[in-house]
């Protein structure tokens, strides 16, 4: 999120931004940390974190607040909502309303950052929704920790997990990453990450409309729009 120009784009709609950590989970380590590294671009955002659990709701860290609430946001109007391995608990035709209450309390030209990652962020898939709806499918990995593109299938959003079989978009994009990774094999020798930004360049020239990272990452990151991957 920190190096994302849509999410950079919605924290500047206001000089005091707002950002929500919907289902920080047993632990509210991941909120404290997402205010630690977006306020090094917005140093004056807000960060609240929020549970439906009144268990897990804690004092305050800091300045990061702690609250009860759900997908409804706890009648806040964020620019940014992070909710990470909430909706896997969801049924599938449950993902479009649940979408609609954290749409409907977004402030104007605010996003929100829906997905799923491994315990410990080494595999991540995210979708990036504005008030009109999807926008974005992104995935995100540690290269040392996978070995093929497809490897995060389990890890993909509640909307798309089901959808990986022949006929789906979101099969098809996986299927041809993978087949770019093995073509790109000749670059492994200078570096997984080398090899990845080959499969980059492979994937756009097969007419993917893939978004080519501006500067070198840490991570593999594959951004497409999301009729990409659109189900259906």
């Amino acid at each position: 999120m920190a190096s994302s120009p849509a999410v950079d784009a919605a924290l500047r709609t206001t000089p005091s931004p707002l950002a929500i950590d919907l289902g920080y989970g047993g632990r509210p380590d991941t909120a404290v940390e997402m205010a630690t590294r977006l306020r090094v671009a917005h140093p004056t955002l807000r960060l609240v974190g929020l549970e439906i659990d009144p268990a897990r709701v804690v004092a305050p860290i800091g300045d990061v607040e702690f609250a009860l609430g759900g997908f409804e946001l706890a009648g806040r109007t964020p620019q940014l909502v992070r909710a990470f391995n909430v909706l896997r608990q969801y049924g599938e035709t449950e993902v479009a309303g649940a979408w609609r209450q954290m749409q409907d309390a977004l402030a104007p030209g605010g996003v929100i950052v829906e997905g799923t990652c491994d315990e410990i962020g080494r595999r991540c898939c995210w979708i990036l929704l504005d008030a009109d709806g999807p926008r974005s499918l992104t995935l995100s990995w540690a290269p040392e920790h996978t070995d093929r593109p497809s490897d995060l299938a389990p890890r993909l959003p509640k909307a798309l997990i089901h959808r990986n079989v022949p006929g789906e978009r979101i099969h098809d994009l996986l299927t041809l990453a993978d087949r770019c990774w093995d073509v790109a094999a000749a670059h492994a020798s200078f570096g997984q990450r080398n090899r990845w930004r080959e499969t980059l360049a492979l994937l756009k020239a097969s007419g993917v409309p893939v978004d080519l990272p501006r500067k070198a990452t840490r991570d593999n990151v594959l951004t497409v729009p999301w009729e990409v991957v659109a189900p259906g």
